[in-house]
């Protein structure tokens, strides 16, 4: 059975008033639940295999060391994947089929490059579709891929089958992006490692209002750093502090997620971590797991038009709502983690649950369209 609950978030800013606000984390706890533990049991995912004497090994086979960086995603779920109880070498039983290639990778490979990723996709696509038959029976639409980069974009240029029929597991994941399609694509949290537990809260003060520090690489930072640079309870910083990042998340009510080259950053995962109370200011972000996360119930959304009112806005949330929708970040915030041995209900295991949400459709499809050829 397919369940989908979507939310719309692009449209117009949200901030909690006392009669709307859905105080509940998930759309639908039970079922989720009860979904995941059928996941758990019968989701299975065949991998294109690649030996370690590829000579792309290092593009095709996980990392062997422990990802880091802003784009450690898309590695973290590749590692802890391959050693999971999905994979299935048997692709007569997968719901899915894995295509490996890391984009994070090809990147940094001089073989490769930005510029040489189409290229090195669309040979790749050519090759699997004429060695095996699974690609062409369904025009990849029960294949997926992961990318945390932008430039996973780019690199289907020449590989548009990828990108209309496959799904798309990537974090730069915007409703305003030509080819990315929510129904049918997965997004991926952008979340910084970080392996030790996350902070015990009790003792922290949040005195200042909210927070924000970034390079101003886009309109959208320019605005807020032109109408909050100097106020004294909206600290927007651009450039280095002069104190620990993780000072202003841990001593701030909110923190802003603003939109920069693209509708992703970490600071979302950020926020969740340290205990502030996320502010996404980022059009047409298609947020992660919004069909299975009440995003309502412990962040705020403010449309990009809307940054001159921001305070406006937050302070027209009491001090009760505002406990509520903490309470409701410190309930979320495992699922924004990633662990290389994975533990229930993490970044992993989301992924892979919106992934087993999308192997409905694509195996109802292919069921329809077998029978209609009898």
């Amino acid at each position: 059975m397919f369940r989908w609950k979507l939310m719309n978030l692009e449209t117009s800013g949200f901030y909690a008033s006392g009669n709307s606000m859905n105080k509940e984390v998930f759309h639908d706890r039970d079922i989720f639940l009860e979904d995941y533990k059928q996941m758990n049991r019968s989701f299975r995912v065949y991998v294109y295999p690649h030996r370690r004497n590829d000579p792309f090994a290092n593009v095709l086979l996980p990392v062997d060391f422990e990802p880091r960086g802003n784009y450690a995603s898309e590695s973290y779920f590749k590692k802890v994947f391959m050693k999971s109880h999905f994979v299935t070498k048997d692709p007569s039983k997968a719901d899915l089929f894995f295509l490996p290639f890391s984009i994070a990778r090809m990147r940094h490979d001089r073989r490769i490059g930005t510029e040489g990723i189409p290229d090195f996709i669309s040979h790749y696509i050519f090759n699997i579709s004429q060695k095996y038959p699974y690609w062409n029976r369904t025009g990849g639409a029960d294949h997926f891929y992961v990318a945390c980069h932008s430039i996973g974009r780019s690199a289907m240029e020449k590989a548009w089958e990828v990108k209309l029929n496959a799904i798309q597991v990537v974090c730069s994941s915007s409703y305003f992006i030509s080819g990315h399609i929510a129904h049918k694509d997965v997004s991926l949290p952008q979340i910084w490692p970080r392996q030790e537990d996350p902070p015990k809260l009790g003792s922290s003060k949040r005195n200042k209002l909210a927070f924000f520090a970034g390079a101003v690489n886009s309109p959208v930072r320019e605005k807020l750093l032109q109408v909050w640079r100097n106020d004294s309870e909206i600290y927007a910083h651009s450039g280095r502090l002069k104190t620990p990042y993780a000072d202003g998340l841990l001593g701030s009510k909110f923190c802003l997620h603003v939109k920069g080259f693209e509708v992703n950053t970490a600071r979302i995962a950020d926020s969740l971590y340290y205990g502030c109370v996320p502010v996404i200011i980022a059009n047409h972000y298609d947020l992660p797991f919004a069909d299975i996360l009440n995003w309502k119930s412990f962040s705020i959304v403010v449309a990009t038009l809307d940054i001159p009112l921001l305070k406006k806005i937050l302070k027209g949330i009491s001090s009760e709502e505002y406990l509520l929708l903490q309470n409701n970040v410190l309930k979320v915030r495992k699922h924004f983690q990633w662990h290389v041995f994975p533990s229930d209900y993490d970044a992993f295991y989301m992924v892979m649950y919106d992934l087993w949400l999308r192997r409905s459709s694509v195996r109802v499809q292919w069921s329809t369209s077998l029978d209609s050829n009898w």
